[in-house]
């Protein structure tokens, strides 16, 4: 039998502020997305930079949490999986998408603090002033399964 495995791990930057959200249920749901920089030489030797922009999903406690500190341009680490969903556009056209449902988010750099080089140089701050990383941890979805009300 093959072993399967989703765990994804992004460090990056917040293209936007969160959007918060809740659920019929009364569940946080929080939308942001993380841009992610990788530099590279091309064949010339010439050095150049790719982007690539992953939307996250963040649910309950860590949903509210992200909405209330995270501000577009701050720096994270995101430890979640990936999940694809699919359906039919109003132009009648099959659209998909790949996200990251987040289990774990913690928030580098100072609150303010827009990024200057890379996230594991950066001086991190809790929630209360004292420094190290602010981060939030579930190790399970909250129940709500495959219901995403966007």
């Amino acid at each position: 039998m093959a072993a399967n495995m989703n765990k994804v791990f992004l460090a990056g930057n917040l293209t936007r502020d969160p959007e918060l959200r809740y659920v019929p249920s009364g569940t946080a749901v929080a939308n942001f997305s993380v841009a992610i920089n990788r530099p590279y030489k091309d064949a010339s030797g010439e050095r150049k930079e790719e982007v690539s922009f992953v939307r996250v999903v963040v649910w309950g406690k860590m949903a509210e949490v992200c909405g209330e500190y995270l501000t577009k341009g701050r720096p994270v680490l995101v430890e979640g999986r990936l999940k694809s969903s699919s359906w039919e556009g109003p132009d009648g056209q099959k659209r998909s998408a790949l996200d990251v449902v987040a289990t774990n988010v913690q928030f580098l750099g100072s609150r303010g603090e827009r990024p200057q080089g890379s996230p594991e140089s950066q001086e991190s701050r809790t929630r209360n002033g004292d420094r190290g990383v602010e981060s939030i941890n579930l190790d399970e979805d909250p129940g709500m399964g495959d219901d995403v009300p966007f």
